[in-house]
């Protein structure tokens, strides 16, 4: 199954400058193997040294966060749409 896999501004390096790509996979782990295979080092930026998911990235299915579904093991249909979005921190106190 193929989704669309829409990329932030600060990971675009990766992806030539593309906001969307394309990633096969059944489920979300399978989505960013594929989409590291194609655009190496996304992954290390989505994952930590444990493949889990990076604290301060969160990643959605549609308009679900993975964190309330399955994590990355949440079934990804045809046609759905994954988001990478980088969590902003910081501000005065």
């Amino acid at each position: 199954m193929s989704a669309a896999v829409r990329i932030p501004t600060i990971f675009r390096t990766y992806t030539g400058g593309a906001a969307e790509v394309t990633a096969e996979g059944a489920t979300l782990r399978e989505v960013l193997t594929n989409l590291d295979g194609s655009y190496p080092g996304i992954a290390q930026r989505v994952l930590d040294d444990s493949g889990s998911l990076r604290r301060f990235v969160n990643l959605y299915i549609n308009d679900d966060d993975v964190r309330f579904l399955d994590g990355l093991d949440s079934a990804v249909g045809a046609g759905a749409s994954v988001s990478i979005i980088p969590a902003v921190t910081g501000g005065s106190s």
